[in-house]
Order: C-alpha cells, then sequence, then structure tokens
C-alpha cells in the first residue's frame, strides 16, 4: 500500500477530499518526524510507539577495501509495533 492509497482509502472513509486527506496525513507524519527528530517518543494506542535509537561512535571496515573507518554517533528512528496490532494481522492473516 501506498501514500497514495492510503490517502485514497481515507478519503473514502472520513468524506473529505483528497486533497484535506493529504493535508491531514501529511501533517499527522510531519508531527511524528519533528518530535522523533526532538528525541521525544511517539505512542500511538493500539498502533505502536516511534523511538529514537542512538547508535554510539564504532569502528567500520569496508570489505571492498578492507579499509577501516569510524562511524559517528547517529539517531536511527525505530517502530515498536504494539500487541493489539501483532495480534489483529496475526488473526487477519490467519483467516486469509
Amino acid at each position: 500500500m501506498t501514500k497514495l492509497d492510503i490517502i485514497n482509502e481515507s478519503a473514502k472513509l472520513t468524506g473529505l477530499t483528497k486533497v484535506e486527506t493529504e493535508l491531514v496525513f501529511d501533517s499527522i507524519i510531519n508531527s511524528i518526524k519533528i518530535s522523533l527528530s526532538k528525541g521525544e517518543r511517539v505512542d500511538i494506542r493500539g498502533f505502536g510507539s516511534f523511538i529514537t535509537k542512538v547508535k554510539d561512535e564504532r569502528e567500520a571496515r569496508n570489505p571492498a577495501t578492507n579499509e577501516t573507518f569510524i562511524l559517528e554517533k547517529r539517531y536511527i528512528p525505530s517502530f515498536k509495533v504494539s500487541k493489539l496490532l501483532k495480534e489483529f494481522v496475526d488473526l487477519e492473516m490467519k483467516e486469509i
């Protein structure tokens, strides 16, 4: 499912236009991105949690040249699925 598919489906369900639905969808995504960039956790009950994980500086190796270099400390967005979503998907997939 693509962003366009989500927008089309949401527009049908809500009665909003596709333009209005896309604006709402984009604002939700931007809110999540801004919160993660501030180090905040985003919890959506029944769906999951968006968090920012810290990867410490470490030494890495380029396998092609065998050259070693330092990977700097970095922040990685991550998603943890809720138990309810796991159970829902498992149940729905078993019915297929």
